[in-house]
């Protein structure tokens, strides 16, 4: 975490950091770095937040550790946003405790970059495993966040949503898949975003939509899927480039193309979940994240921030849910009048 903080303040000379943990220790390692001279303060925590913890227990007990002084320094106005390699469910559990969700909001969600062909490199995808089932009407609020993220991360003025389906006719998938799809249409103008319809899994990397909208528990599986098959390629290309001594020459003169084939297929790059539908933002890296991967969800904060992703997020949602509501208004029959339509004659 230091080393990817050093990294960071590097790169963006504007961001300062508030690093939480044990005071003595992480000072003695931060004062190793040149570039974090003076720009960071340590806020001192006794205990940590495991792995195993579980979520229950943490919201119990985890006043003190340093993933709950993190988030509250989010909802103090300390810091604009918050960055965390540790227990998702715990973070997800704290960060729902302390910041609260926006108004309108029923679940939060995790929303991560997937590299795809798109001119930017990324596609949005969510959820990502903050909960394991969606209804219809999260699958919507997921569609609006998700666009809402594409805009401020990505630059897109009007991103592409997708729904995340077993196929694309439309009378395919489970009924609540097929109920948000009859939402998400009307929904489109208010929400910012032009609605595809549904997508299958071989869209997640392509060109064809921008924000892939799903349950956490479809999401997740996804993610872990991606990552272990580029780990799997990756390994693969290794093995056969140094099988023989032709091949390790082949490597060689190859050498320039197989760096660029690592950086485009690098998790690392795309490091960094987002969990929307909170009044504050928390970007949750992967546990296992080295300093260049803890760097780019330090920089995926900093972007963030910068953009005012958090008050345009907010407004957004605000915005959707009076349109709803009008929408609603309009569509509920008014009462008849006194006397009027075919009454007993008195």
């Amino acid at each position: 975490m230091v080393a990817g903080l050093s990294l960071s303040a590097a790169a963006h000379p504007d961001v300062d950091f508030i690093l939480h943990g044990n005071d003595a220790e992480l000072t003695r390692l931060v004062d190793r770095e040149a570039p974090l001279k003076d720009r960071v303060t340590v806020r001192h925590a006794e205990r940590v937040v495991s792995m195993q913890d579980k979520p229950s227990h943490v919201m119990r007990h985890g006043d003190g550790t340093s993933m709950w002084s993190c988030i509250d320094s989010i909802k103090q106005g300390e810091a604009s946003v918050a960055v965390s390699c540790g227990n998702t469910g715990a973070l997800m559990a704290i960060a729902m405790l302390r910041l609260r969700r926006l108004p309108g909001i029923n679940r939060p969600a995790i929303a991560s970059l997937w590299p795809s062909r798109n001119p930017g490199g990324f596609n949005v995808m969510l959820d990502m495993g903050a909960d394991v089932k969606a209804e219809a009407g999260d699958l919507l609020q997921f569609a609006m966040m998700g666009a809402s993220y594409a805009r401020n991360g990505l630059g897109l003025t009007r991103p592409r949503v997708g729904l995340l389906n077993v196929g694309t006719e439309e009378h395919k998938g489970r009924a609540e898949l097929k109920e948000a799809h009859e939402l998400l249409g009307p929904q489109a103008e208010a929400g910012g975003f032009d609605f595809i319809g549904f997508v299958e899994g071989s869209d997640i990397p392509s060109d064809r939509v921008d924000v892939i909208v799903t349950d956490g528990f479809t999401g997740n599986i996804a993610l872990k899927t991606g990552e272990g098959t580029a780990k799997l390629i990756s390994d693969f290309l290794r093995e056969e480039f140094n099988a023989s001594v032709f091949s390790r020459l082949a490597a060689l003169f190859a050498l320039s193309t197989l760096k660029r084939l690592q950086r485009r297929m690098d998790p690392r790059r795309a490091n960094g979940g987002v969990f929307l539908g909170l009044n504050g933002t928390v970007v949750k890296s992967h546990g296992s994240a080295d300093a260049t991967g803890v760097a780019a969800a330090i920089g995926l904060a900093r972007q963030l921030a910068a953009a005012g992703f958090q008050d345009r997020l907010a407004a957004r949602v605000a915005s959707a849910m009076r349109s709803g509501q009008d929408a609603a208004a309009e569509e509920t029959p008014s009462a008849p009048e006194p006397g009027a339509g075919g009454g007993t004659k008195e």
